[in-house]
């Protein structure tokens, strides 16, 4: 391949950027945290000041009582970091302060959840089968996909068999198989 000015110019551009933003890119953090509370004081300060992709999700959901699914999924960075947890609990105090400040990948996951519902599944929201955290598994064409998801929007609106099962983050296997 011939090398032109445009070429030149556009691989310096792009190693400037990666460089500058190695510590700054973030994308699907932070989302489907704090939902379908009932009480006093729970689902607070979920998912902030995480970097990289896919950390900080699903937290302090479905919880019933006081003070329980606070302080979760928080200061990750890396990839899939601190996500589904602190859900699904009932009572005083449950489910605080998990998957936090972890980094690298796939670490503080799925920590201080109650007891999963009728189908399996722990948080808020949830369709399928074994998904932790918020609004995953919904919307399937078929039992066998969306399920065994931990975070927030992941295996959602499938079509066909098999699709979208056993992410991790958020916005991850969803429309897959749809005619």
């Amino acid at each position: 391949m011939r090398i032109t000015v445009f070429h030149a110019a556009l691989y310096a551009a792009l190693a400037c950027t990666s460089i500058s933003a190695a510590h700054a890119f973030s994308y699907g953090n932070g989302n489907g945290n704090g939902n379908g509370n009932v009480g006093v004081g729970n689902g607070n300060a979920n998912g902030n000041m995480n970097t990289g992709i896919g950390n900080g999700n699903g937290n302090g959901n479905g919880n019933w009582g006081g003070f329980s699914g606070n302080r979760n999924g928080n200061a990750n960075s890396g990839l899939a970091n601190g996500n589904g947890n602190g859900n699904g609990n009932y009572g005083l105090g449950n489910g605080n302060y998990n998957g936090n400040a972890n980094t690298g990948t796939l670490n503080g996951n799925a920590n201080g959840n109650g007891a999963p519902d009728a189908n399996g599944n722990i948080g808020y929201g949830n369709g399928g089968t074994g998904n932790i955290g918020a609004y995953n598994g919904r919307g399937n064409s078929s039992s066998t996909s969306g399920n065994n998801n931990i975070g927030a929007l992941n295996g959602n609106n499938n079509g066909g068999m098999f699709n979208g099962n056993g992410n991790v983050g958020s916005f991850n296997g969803n429309g897959n198989g749809n005619p």
